[in-house]
Order: C-alpha cells, then sequence, then structure tokens
C-alpha cells in the first residue's frame, strides 16, 4: 500500500508538471523562431506552474528587451525565482545584473520576488515597471541605448570570434519598389511607397558564408537536408546527395552558404542570438531594400547600368559569372559598407510572399500576413541576369525549399 501511494505521488507530480514542459518547450520553439513576444507567454505559463528553466529564460529576456519591455527590476526577478529554485546559471546571471542597477531597482526587484506565488493571485509579480536608466558601463540595448548606436553608423563589429561581421545602419525613409518607367521591373515592385526604418540596426557586412553556416551544424546536430535544386542545360531538377557542403560547384569556407532553406536560415539566426546574448534575425523585405541601396534609387547601388565586374551574375562580366559563387567580399561595398547586395547569391528575407505592396507596413516591420508557404527572396545570383540584381526586384520562393543559388544575410537587433 505504501509503494502504491508513492507510485500515485510520483504519477499525479508528473501529470501535474507535463503543462509546464509542454509551455517551456512550446517557448523555446518560438524563441528559435524569432518569435520572442510568443515566447515570453509561453515561459510566462511555464514559470507559473514553478519551472524555474522558464524563469531563468524570462530573466534574460526581460534583461535584453526581447518581446517585453526592457525592465531590469523584473529580469532580476525572475532570475532571482530561478536561483531559488537550484538553476545554476541563474545566481551569477542575477548578481552581474545587479552590479548594474541602482539599489531601488534591487530593491524593487527583491520585493516582487518575495511576493510570487505560481499560479498567480494577488501575490503575482505587478504589470512590468517602466523601462530602467540605461546599463552603466556598457552599451545597452533597447531604447535607452539608441542615442549611442546612432553615433556608431557605420562602424563594424562582431559578437564572437567567428560571429558574422556587422556593420551599424543608420534609421531613415526611402521610397521602396521601383517606378512603371523602371527597365526590367516587375509587376510585383509597386506601388512605390515611402517606408520609414526607425532606429539604427546591423545588418551582415556580407552573406553568410559557409564556414559560418558549418558552426550552426555542428554545435548543433541542425539537419540541413539531403538535397538542393540545381539548374542544368536550362532545367531545374532537385538533385539528392546535394547540400550546402556539397553544391556542385567548387566552394571554400569563405563562399556564400547556399543549399539553405528558410528554416535553416532562421535556425542559424535563432542559435546565434542564444550564443551571443544578442537578437539576431533576418532582414525583413523593407530593410534589405532600405540596406542594399544605401540612399540610392537607381536599379544598382551604383548606378543604372550594372557595368563590368561589379557583381557576380550571369552577364556581370566576373570571372565566376554563371559559374559559382564568388568568396564574399569580392566587389565593392554599398555606402553603407554592405558587400554583395547584388548578386552572387539570393537571400531570404522573413516577409511572406505578397504580390505588390498594397497594405503593407511602412515602418520596417516584416509583412506577415500573405503567402506564408512563400517568403520573400532579394539579390539575384551568379547565374540569373543582371535584371534580377536590381536593388527592387523581388520574388516569393517556397520556405522549405533549398537551391543551389539561394543564401541569406542576417541582421541584428540594436535598440528595440
Amino acid at each position: 500500500m505504501i509503494r502504491m501511494g508513492s507510485v500515485l505521488a510520483a504519477a499525479l507530480a508528473l501529470a501535474a508538471a507535463w503543462p509546464a514542459w509542454a509551455d517551456f518547450d512550446a517557448g523555446r520553439a518560438a524563441f528559435d523562431a524569432g518569435r520572442f513576444d510568443e515566447a515570453v507567454a509561453e515561459w510566462r505559463a511555464a514559470a507559473e506552474s514553478g519551472d524555474a528553466r522558464a524563469m531563468l529564460a524570462l530573466g534574460g529576456l526581460h534583461a535584453r528587451g526581447l518581446g517585453a519591455p526592457q525592465d531590469y527590476a523584473a529580469a532580476h526577478m525572475w532570475l532571482d525565482l530561478a536561483a531559488g529554485r537550484g538553476e545554476a546559471a541563474a545566481a551569477e546571471k542575477r548578481d552581474a545584473l545587479a552590479a548594474r542597477m541602482t539599489a531601488e531597482q534591487v530593491a524593487a526587484a527583491r520585493d516582487r520576488a518575495a511576493r510570487w506565488r505560481p499560479g498567480g493571485g494577488v501575490d503575482a509579480p505587478p504589470p512590468a515597471s517602466p523601462a530602467p536608466a540605461p546599463l552603466r558601463g556598457a552599451a545597452a540595448e533597447g531604447e535607452g541605448a539608441a542615442a549611442e548606436w546612432e553615433g556608431r553608423v557605420g562602424e563594424t563589429f562582431r559578437d564572437c570570434a567567428r560571429c558574422p561581421e556587422m556593420v551599424v545602419v543608420p534609421p531613415g525613409n526611402f521610397a521602396m519598389g521601383s517606378p512603371p518607367s523602371e527597365e526590367e521591373r516587375s509587376g510585383g515592385e509597386g506601388p512605390v511607397r515611402r517606408v520609414s526604418i526607425p532606429a539604427p540596426f546591423a545588418v551582415g557586412v556580407h552573406k553568410v558564408t559557409r564556414g559560418e553556416f558549418s558552426r550552426l551544424v555542428s554545435a548543433t546536430g541542425h539537419a540541413a537536408g539531403d538535397s538542393c535544386w540545381i539548374r542544368g542545360d536550362g532545367d531545374w531538377e532537385e538533385r539528392s546527395g546535394r547540400d550546402w557542403r556539397s553544391t556542385g560547384f567548387s566552394q571554400t569556407d569563405d563562399h556564400p552558404a547556399v543549399c539553405v532553406s528558410w528554416g535553416d536560415a532562421r535556425a542559424y539566426a535563432g542559435w546565434l542570438s542564444r550564443s551571443t546574448g544578442a537578437h539576431y534575425r533576418l532582414l525583413s523585405e523593407a530593410e534589405w531594400e532600405y540596406a542594399a541601396r544605401a540612399g540610392t534609387a537607381t536599379r544598382y547601388h551604383w548606378g543604372d547600368d550594372v557595368g563590368r565586374g561589379r557583381a557576380n551574375c550571369d552577364g556581370c562580366g566576373s570571372r565566376w559569372d554563371n559559374r559559382s559563387t564568388a568568396p564574399v567580399g569580392s566587389f565593392a561595398a554599398n555606402a553603407f559598407g554592405l558587400h554583395g547586395v547584388h548578386g552572387n547569391a539570393w537571400e531570404w528575407t522573413r516577409d511572406c510572399w505578397n504580390a505588390g505592396y498594397e497594405g503593407a507596413p511602412r515602418d520596417g516591420r516584416a509583412w506577415e500576413g500573405g503567402d506564408c508557404s512563400r517568403r520573400v527572396i532579394r539579390a539575384g545570383s551568379w547565374n540569373f541576369a543582371p535584371g534580377e540584381l536590381r536593388s527592387a526586384n523581388r520574388f516569393g520562393y517556397g520556405a522549405r525549399s533549398r537551391d543551389f543559388d539561394l543564401g541569406f544575410r542576417v541582421a541584428r537587433t540594436l535598440a528595440r
């Protein structure tokens, strides 16, 4: 009877914990996909069930302002609660955060932690407090850091030795799309509309390279497929045995990673976010065109004619034309410091496909409505004609597809 009671108690405890585990896993999936507001909601539900892992995760999101207002008191509270439940890393993170907070903020956080009870009720944490003053002695991400980042426009940096090189792009506004008079224009490039980019953000100086992408696979075992679409004799076919390691043409680790799907690109950005503590993501379509144009209104960032030797495409006059990708950095940068925005490899963006701009966001956000089984790709590639490389050119492509001329570039949020 005693043994049966113990088994029953254990079973009831496991059943009670199961929703928390499910909520935590759902939060992890949302975080990996860059849906930080959804991750906050899922992890909050798991934390309310007593999941210390979710508390630790919430501490990180509140500290960085991801998916919720930046709130150091809330971050400290969640880390304190996680530490009290045995999460080894939480105490260290809590104490490091406390060193950057005022005494009043620490006291408020401790008070909130003391009053918190699983399941909510009157003792649950109050609504998040307003964002505190910027961190002392460091460049804090969040609204308080916007002015500092604006003063660093044009600077390049890396968040780790083998992370992508990033450049700070200024806020601004631009005319997105192409006028009916633009040569080789497609119908999906209009109507032209004014779009504002409200805050500085960082963009990869280059497309993500094969060497950089390999770190995701090595670190996580991410499965990036065992087939890839190639074009031979003018016809496209999905070829087994082709992948980002074996594209069918010669590549080294400084070539752009290709044969990667939209999901592969998002997985890399999510892994980079977890590894560095920064917010990496794919560019929105509007951010991509703004960054590619770099203040220009011509077909390419250097003018209206493709010229010779300025990019890699089928007809660009480079030694890689219609043969293979080129090493990143093989062509001159635009005015924002970005290399290879025209040609070499198409680039995934975050946006769902829509056949025009009617109803599209005007503040630089990704358009999450439309045909989300297809995602917008930009830039053109080594085996497409010059007209496909134009700043305004866009195409909707199957999110699960992997092609030997399709890669990506990452962005990093600097202020929210």
